[in-house]
């Protein structure tokens, strides 16, 4: 009769604008702060510092979204992203980085390739006697490449 729901909404966690948390927070689902946050954090779902919040934090999320101000080192396994209105003053480490116009960051930057994309094999690399066959192979995908754009 009852279903378990087990779908995780948007925000499961959230500090509000106001409050102000001082330690380390560990968290399985996603995160919002709209406040202030000094501390590490750790969370396996999403962290997002709303246009309010601000962290003087270690992060280490999924995605990781900036809006507000971030001072600190943050590890994102997936996308950071940093708004127009977002500042990050630190060191940042993730898959994919997307800083809108008007957003800031001051610091370093480390990108790391995502684990599930795949080498090419070593035939395709133009070694052995497959070579001709993989350049023309390689060119005809380049054009439907341009083709495409």
């Amino acid at each position: 009769m009852f279903k378990d729901n087990k779908r995780a909404s948007a925000t499961d966690t959230l500090i509000g604008q106001g409050t102000h948390f001082e330690g380390k927070l560990i968290c399985e689902a996603n995160l919002r702060i709209e406040g202030e946050h000094s501390g590490d954090i750790e969370c396996a779902g999403d962290v997002i510092i709303g246009e309010t919040g601000m962290a003087r934090s270690t992060i280490t999320a999924r995605d990781i979204t900036i809006a507000g101000k971030v001072y600190g080192e943050v590890t994102a396994k997936g996308r950071l992203t940093i708004t127009a209105a977002g500042q990050l003053t630190g060191s940042i480490s993730a898959q994919a980085i997307i800083v809108q116009d008007g957003g800031m960051l001051n610091g370093t930057c480390h990108m790391e390739m995502a684990n599930d994309i795949r080498t090419r094999p070593l035939s395709e690399t133009g070694s052995g006697s497959t070579s001709t066959t993989n350049t023309k192979e390689q060119t005809r995908e380049k054009e439907k490449a341009r083709q495409a754009v």
